[in-house]
């Protein structure tokens, strides 16, 4: 069941941040590929409000760590992710506001309701297993993001200076699911 619920969220934060994750999900998963968002051209205020959707998303998750987090290593860490990702965030908007680009969620965008989703579905996770749904939860949702940067968004950007701007920051994605994955592993190898 904690492992069906994992992967749930996982999907549904995968499949409402990727566009190209649309196949990929009807092969693992049909009923995520229905809150799949259609595959669309996109340009770079459309990228600007996918990039903000991720950091918003990973913002609400890590608070939600800091609240419900069982062990003073995963609040520590949901403290974390909230404030890099509201730096992120806001380095996203400042440039945004510089550049007079108004981020376009793409069309028929069902990321806010899969957020929401994947938000409810940790909530509901007993505190017992909470830390370890939180931290694949992590995982998944990074991972996903980072596919999406270097396969989707980083070849669809224009801009010169939002491709500098993800790509500086895509690095701490990946430190964050690999610290994810390597507390993860601590912690329910210290619980066995």
């Amino acid at each position: 069941m904690r492992r069906t619920i994992i992967a749930a969220v996982a999907i549904t934060v995968a499949t409402s941040l990727t566009l190209v994750a649309t196949a990929a999900a009807r092969r693992s998963d049909p009923a995520a590929a229905d809150v799949a968002v259609a595959a669309q051209a996109l340009d770079d205020p459309t990228i600007v409000a996918i990039f903000d959707a991720a950091n918003t998303a990973d913002i609400e998750t890590g608070e939600l760590a800091m609240q419900r987090g069982q062990s003073k290593e995963v609040r520590d860490f949901g403290a974390m992710l909230a404030r890099d990702h509201k730096t992120v965030r806001q380095q996203g908007r400042d440039l945004a506001a510089k550049l007079g680009v108004t981020p376009t969620p793409p069309k028929d965008d069902a990321g806010a309701k899969a957020h929401a989703a994947a938000m409810a579905k940790l909530r509901a996770v007993r505190a017992s297993d909470f830390d370890h749904a939180f931290l694949q939860h992590e995982v998944a949702f990074h991972k996903s993001v980072i596919d999406a940067v270097t396969t989707t968004l980083l070849p669809a950007i224009r801009n010169a200076e939002v491709r500098d701007l993800v790509t500086k920051v895509a690095p701490a994605f990946k430190a964050h699911m690999m610290a994810a994955d390597n507390l993860d592993k601590r912690l329910t190898g210290a619980t066995k």
